[in-house]
């Protein structure tokens, strides 16, 4: 997040619902999960934004949460200040739901649409525990960051 700031100057990110990106206050407030990650440890950051990720067996289809995205995008913050969407291609503590390809392709042209750095969060499923070195691979989309552990 701290690369995608300084590149585009931005403020702004984005990330999805059931996601776990750490816990470092910054990663705290990304992860798109209260309990148990977030109790006990007062206000966090601002500017982080959160979007159901699409996951049609819990209900949520791709254009509801492009609808969703559309949302915060009209109602919360503009795209033109957002650094970075990230996302778990696959989700690890979010219940192991594979990002949609067409969604993972939707928000590759977002992004290069608004200038903003497209993440994918590979901690949990990257290092060849999908069948390819990172799970994004398996959508043909490459993204600006990877993160790894």
């Amino acid at each position: 997040v701290k690369i995608a700031r300084a590149h585009t100057g931005r403020p702004g990110v984005v990330t999805f619902t059931g996601g776990f990106h750490g816990r470092t206050l910054l990663t705290m407030a990304m992860t798109g999960k209260v309990v148990p990650y977030k109790i006990g440890f007062g206000p966090m950051p601002g500017d982080i934004y959160h979007v159901p990720f699409p996951a049609e067996y819990r209900g949520m289809t791709v254009e509801e949460s492009i609808h969703a995205l559309d949302n915060v995008f009209k109602s919360d913050i503009d795209p033109s200040r957002v650094a970075a969407i990230v996302i778990e291609p696959v989700l690890g503590e979010g219940g192991f739901y594979v990002a949609p390809f067409a969604f993972l392709r939707y928000l590759r042209k977002l992004c290069d649409d608004h200038g903003i750095v497209l993440v994918a969060d590979e901690i949990q499923a990257g290092f060849g525990r999908t069948g390819k070195f990172f799970g994004i691979e398996h959508s043909g989309v490459v993204p600006d960051l990877i993160t790894t552990a």
